[in-house]
């Protein structure tokens, strides 16, 4: 399954993944530095592959950070 790519106005590329009903992750792709984010997935569309690029880009900038995820071993005292 693709995940549907797409440039925000600053020629940065995204990928948006779907996490859930309510919510969908904004993943940089390839040079981009930014730093994933969670957007409030549209209550009216459930495919992110219907949005225009329009719809995409209010989508990130409404998101907020997505919370870092932990590197620490479980393993490790």
């Amino acid at each position: 399954m693709g995940f549907r790519r797409f440039k925000d106005r600053d020629g940065r590329q995204w990928e948006v993944r779907v996490r859930s009903r309510e919510e969908w992750e904004l993943e940089p792709v390839s040079e981009n530095p930014e730093p994933a984010r969670i957007a409030r997935a549209p209550g009216y569309e459930t495919d992110p592959f219907e949005l225009s690029q329009e719809e995409l880009q209010g989508l990130l900038e409404s998101s907020t950070p997505a919370p870092q995820r932990s590197t620490k071993s479980p393993f490790k005292d």
